[in-house]
C-alpha cells in the first residue's frame, strides 16, 4: 500500500517535471523565433547594396553639363579680351593724332596765307609757331631731345659716323651733331648721329 502510494508520487513529480521542462524548452524557441524574426525585418528594412538606384550616369552628365557651360563662358571671355586689345592696338595713337590736329591746322592756315600775301617774314614767324606748338605736344607724350654736343661719345647714346682728330676737345668728345637723337621718356628711340673728336696726329701722350 505504502508502495503503491510512493510510486504514485514520483510519476506526479516526474510528470511536474517533464511540463516545466516543456514549458522552457517551448518558451526558448517562441524567443529565438521572435528575435530572428525582428532581425528578419530589419535587414528587409534596409535596402541592400546591389538594391540602392546607380546615379553614376546622372553625376557624369551633371559634371558634363558644368564642363560645358565653363567652356563656353571662358571662350566669350576670349573672344571679349581678344576684341578689345584690337580695338586698343588700332586705336593706340587716337589721343596723339587728337592734339597733333591744331598743328596740321595751322600748316594750312600758314600754307593758304603764303599763297594769298607771298609775306616771307609773317610765313617765317608763323612756321616758328607752328614749330613750338609741334614740340610742346611731342614733349606732353614723353619725347626728350638728346643734348649731344660737348658731351663725351656713349654707344648708349650716339652713333659715331666719323672721329677727327681736334685739339680744342679731348678724345672721344662729341664736336659736331649731324642728326640729333631723341628718348621717348627714358628709352633711347633715336640714337644722335654725331662727329667725335680723336687726338691730333703727332702729340704726344
Amino acid at each position: 500500500m505504502l508502495k503503491s502510494k510512493k510510486d504514485k508520487i514520483d510519476k506526479e513529480l516526474e510528470k511536474e517535471g517533464k511540463d516545466e521542462l516543456e514549458e522552457i524548452v517551448t518558451g526558448s524557441k517562441d524567443e529565438t523565433e521572435n528575435d530572428r524574426t525582428e532581425d528578419t525585418d530589419e535587414i528587409k528594412a534596409e535596402p541592400s547594396v546591389l538594391e540602392q538606384p546607380l546615379n553614376y550616369e546622372a553625376n557624369i552628365n551633371e559634371l558634363k553639363d558644368k564642363f560645358l557651360r565653363k567652356a563656353a563662358e571662358f571662350e566669350n571671355y576670349k573672344r571679349r579680351m581678344d576684341s578689345e586689345l584690337s580695338s586698343f592696338y588700332k586705336y593706340a595713337n587716337e589721343n596723339l593724332i587728337i592734339e597733333l590736329l591744331p598743328v596740321l591746322d595751322d600748316f594750312d592756315r600758314v600754307l593758304n596765307s603764303w599763297d594769298k600775301e607771298h609775306d616771307a617774314e609773317n610765313f617765317k614767324k608763323g612756321v616758328d609757331l607752328i614749330y613750338d606748338k609741334f614740340k610742346k605736344v611731342l614733349s606732353k607724350q614723353g619725347l626728350k631731345e638728346m643734348d649731344s654736343k660737348g658731351k663725351k661719345f656713349d654707344v648708349n647714346l650716339h652713333d659715331a659716323l666719323l672721329q677727327t682728330p681736334s685739339d680744342d676737345a679731348e678724345p672721344d668728345t662729341v664736336i659736331d651733331e649731324i642728326e640729333k637723337g631723341y628718348l621717348l621718356k627714358d628709352k633711347v628711340i633715336r640714337h644722335a648721329k654725331v662727329i667725335v673728336s680723336s687726338k691730333p696726329e703727332g702729340k704726344k701722350k
